[in-house]
């Protein structure tokens, strides 16, 4: 008995059978004398609803893990570098990307019959953007095994943190770095100015994207919910027209029948009158021939 495969197994499973199949494998690892193992087993934690639908995006489109990685690395590697106009093309690519899987996510969860709403979207969402800036939460979610959702830090702290560390490692004391002189140093610090301003302009540009996507998103989910109601309010009127139909056709039939039975009738009430009249006639004759 493997503890990754089982792992492995324990979150492919939909939510709701995650904890019987965990006791399961717990007792049959003790049944098995690793009570280690059961220990182990029995540690793994639930994963919250946004955070299957994130494993199960691992799971069920394997190939779009690689791409996410790769444009995590990317735009850590631009940011590292203030590469502005690098940062501004995969700023744009990571919003797309980002929302694309989201909403295949959706479409997955909803397929495997757990239809996720705006909470639970923009959690999918955090992580993707998580697993973008930081290398760890992107090892985390290619395992296809989290239990809650990863939080997306303000920036990218991979490149803050590399920072932090050149500075760490730079000699406490002695001489100041000697700065570029003349029209050289200038111009690196201009070039290094325009650098940071256009990492801001894309962080700026991608908090407006994000914004726009989420009011993009909340608008989907009213027309969604409108069409949904107008789509009950058709099968309603279908239902009543159907009905009307039926009625229709009953009464039409219950007029026919009506006006058959009246033409009868009136042929009986004619028959009735002829015999009625013959009979007059006949009696009258019979009184006059009465000595």
């Amino acid at each position: 008995m493997d503890y990754d495969a089982v792992a492995d197994e324990l979150y492919a499973l939909r939510p709701e059978e995650f904890t019987s199949a965990r006791a399961s494998a717990v007792a049959a690892a003790r049944t098995a004398g690793d009570r280690d193992l059961a220990s182990r087993i029995g540690a793994l934690r639930k994963p919250s609803l946004a955070a299957w639908v994130s494993n199960l995006l691992v799971r069920s489109r394997p190939g779009e893990v690689g791409p996410l990685l790769r444009l995590g690395e990317e735009l850590r590697r631009a940011h590292r570098d203030l590469d502005g106009a690098q940062l501004r093309e995969l700023s744009r690519h990571r919003t797309a990307l980002v929302r694309a899987l989201s909403l295949q996510a959706g479409r997955l969860a909803a397929e495997s019959g757990h239809p996720v709403g705006e909470s639970v979207r923009r959690e999918v969402e955090n992580t993707l953007h998580a697993v973008l800036a930081d290398p760890e939460a992107a090892e985390a979610w290619a395992t296809g095994r989290l239990a809650k959702p990863l939080d997306a830090a303000v920036g990218f702290p991979a490149a803050a943190e590399g920072a932090t560390a050149r500075r760490r490692t730079s000699p406490p004391s002695g001489p100041a770095p000697v700065q570029p002189a003349g029209k050289a140093g200038e111009q690196h610090r201009r070039r290094l100015a325009k650098a940071r301003q256009d990492a801001e302009a894309a962080e700026r540009e991608l908090r407006t994207l994000r914004d726009e996507a989420s009011a993009a998103e909340r608008a989907a989910g009213e027309a969604k919910v409108q069409v949904e109601r107008l789509e009950r309010r058709v099968g309603e009127l279908a239902g009543e027209l159907e009905r009307a139909r039926a009625e229709h056709q009953q009464a039409r039939f219950a007029e026919r029948t009506a006006r058959e039975q009246a033409r009868a009738g009136d042929r009986r009430v004619r028959e009735a009158s002829r015999r009625a009249a013959t009979a007059a006639a006949r009696l009258e004759r019979l009184a006059r021939a009465e000595p």
